[in-house]
């Protein structure tokens, strides 16, 4: 499990960061839709991967079925290597590495920590809702799978959709909007449901209500947090240095990726294994990343509600 995890987010980073630069070397006016669209296909798989294991493991076991999954990974690399290609050429003289003397430009510091913020917060949901689901007495374990696959359905849509809203509404306007409703989403329903799936008289179909329901919603709103994001880092930089800008802002979110996870298993065990800390700290990362875009909105367009930005 640590070679697995170690090389799977190496190799993870290295194919995510330039498919998505990629994409917004061919696309400016439409960029937010088609991120959207390109990104929606990992939703997709987070879609059919729970449930295909949920079926595999008890025919042909874990091994058999880690190597399954290997070998569509395999076919799905190969065609996307195939297929992505950058339109521009390398900046004569620029570096496509990581550069933090960007951070003089206060607002892609502002863009970045908020960026830092969403993933401190998207992925602990994603981490933690099948361990939390199996806490809450589901009718059976196969709806911990199933509650990964109703997230990702949500997701799928939310990377798209709000892409295509941004073109026409503005990117960081849009972002405010899904990032208040990730936060209201894990304030409004998450917590309930952890606080009453602690106590014995709470029906458990009441807490799976909620749950579901927040899965629906967290789902499309944090999609945007994967669509949007390298759309808002695109809009401060010149189009040849989007590579740069998005892997430097990028160099220091992973490390909320990193820590954000062990952090969460800390205050699940500190409190006993309940999980109103998490749905608490997912809650007010999303606070403060709210707060760092619209900082960077501000900072660019000022106060005014109804500016293109």
């Amino acid at each position: 499990m640590l070679v697995f995890g170690v090389l799977g987010g190496v190799g993870t980073s290295l194919i995510f960061t330039p498919a998505i630069s990629a994409i917004g070397h061919w696309f400016y006016v439409k960029r937010a839709n088609a991120t959207g669209i390109a990104a929606a296909g990992g939703s997709v798989g987070g879609i059919i991967f729970p449930l295909m294991l949920q079926q595999l493991y008890p025919q042909i076991g874990w091994a058999w079925s880690s190597r399954v999954l290997g070998f569509i990974f395999i076919a799905l690399l190969a065609s996307a290597n195939l297929l992505i290609k950058s339109r521009l050429p390398p900046k004569p003289g620029g570096s496509v590495l990581p550069d933090f003397t960007i951070f003089r430009d206060t607002p892609f510091l502002m863009c970045t920590l908020g960026t830092f913020f969403l993933e401190y917060g998207l992925f602990v949901p994603i981490t933690y809702l099948a361990s939390y689901t199996l806490r809450t007495g589901a009718t059976s374990d196969a709806f911990a799978y199933q509650i990964i696959a109703i997230f990702n359905a949500g997701s799928s849509l939310g990377r798209w959709l709000p892409g295509y809203f941004a073109d026409i509404l503005g990117r960081y306007n849009t972002m405010l909007v899904m990032v208040a409703l990730c936060m209201i989403s894990s304030a409004a329903l998450w917590l309930p449901a952890t606080i009453l799936s602690e106590s014995a008289s709470t029906s458990s179909s009441v807490v799976e209500g909620l749950l579901i329901t927040y899965c629906v919603i967290m789902g499309f709103a944090s999609g945007s947090n994967i669509s949007l994001t390298p759309v808002c880092v695109g809009m401060l930089c010149d189009t040849q240095e989007y590579g740069r800008y998005y892997a430097t802002c990028y160099t220091i979110v992973s490390f909320g990726t990193l820590t954000g996870i062990p952090i969460c298993g800390a205050i699940i065990s500190a409190t006993g294994g309940a999980y109103w800390g998490v749905a608490l700290w997912t809650a007010v990362c999303y606070v403060l990343a709210f707060g760092c875009f619209a900082a960077t909105r501000v900072m660019k367009v000022g106060w005014k509600i109804s500016a293109f930005y």
